[in-house]
């Protein structure tokens, strides 16, 4: 069953979309409620699942703005979940994760997730990535509504609409997460300009990384957003390494108002 944090009988979820909602996924008790609570304390309605089936029943009814998703759970667990869930949806999803393996720990970003903490996890930076993301995703829909007209990039057989965020590939549609739009879109937006993995960070994930920050985050959402725009993600044309530096788009030239 899943569950949904009430109010004085009334469920906290906002229809009219004034308010983000919140699904929390985890198999520990402990842990659903300290976030229930501090994400109701910071505004933001919230329903939470104890497993990955339950996890897809409350996607399915509720729609919510973002998913922190638990890796290891009965019945289903967040792989299984994150893969089901990018077969229909680009709804951001942040998972966490005890393993220590780093090759597990990311595995999750290769299934389609946008980022992962490790447990334990700082709640205070947990929600720090939420509210850049959610920030992220309110400016998307802002400039849908208020801009008819969107800006085009032609650049070979690419097709890639800023204001819709959306890509053509071969007058395909591809779909893109949230987070590797707006990487594509901070590399085409600065093309010919170097970036980091630690700027990548900044811009996209919204803190100041220190240097010894785990940046391969950067490298699995770099190599998913190859493998979906390149026709050889081996021998990339448009998200080009700088062996040593980062990664940039080449300078683009051709664009129109459509």
């Amino acid at each position: 069953m899943v569950e949904s944090y009430r109010c004085g009988g009334t469920a906290l979820r906002n229809l009219s979309g004034d308010k983000s909602t919140i699904l929390v996924v985890d198999d520990e008790a402990s842990i659903r409620r300290i976030l229930q609570t501090r994400f109701l304390m910071i505004g933001y309605s919230v329903v939470t699942a104890s497993d990955g089936e339950e996890a897809l029943s409350a996607f399915r009814l509720l729609t919510p703005d973002l998913i922190v998703l638990d890796v290891m759970m009965p019945k289903l667990d967040g792989y299984g979940v994150c893969l089901e869930l990018r077969k229909q949806s680009d709804v951001p999803i942040i998972m966490l994760t005890a393993l220590a393996d780093v090759a597990d720990r990311i595995t999750g970003l290769e299934l389609g997730a946008d980022d992962y903490m490790i447990k334990p996890f700082s709640p205070k930076e947990l929600e720090a990535r939420i509210a850049c993301v959610l920030k992220r995703r309110s400016h998307k829909t802002s400039i849908n509504t208020i801009i008819p007209n969107s800006l085009i990039i032609h650049v070979g057989n690419l097709k890639i609409d800023v204001n819709k965020r959306q890509v053509h590939k071969n007058e395909q549609r591809i779909r893109l997460t949230g987070i590797e739009f707006s990487l594509l879109e901070l590399l085409v937006n600065h093309s010919g300009r170097v970036f980091s993995r630690l700027e990548i960070l900044q811009q996209l994930w919204g803190f100041v990384p220190e240097m010894n920050t785990d940046t391969r985050v950067v490298d699995v959402h770099i190599s998913r957003l190859r493998t979906k725009v390149e026709s050889d993600p081996n021998d990339p044309e448009f998200i080009i390494t700088a062996r040593g530096s980062g990664y940039f788009f080449p300078r683009i030239v051709e664009s129109e108002q459509e």
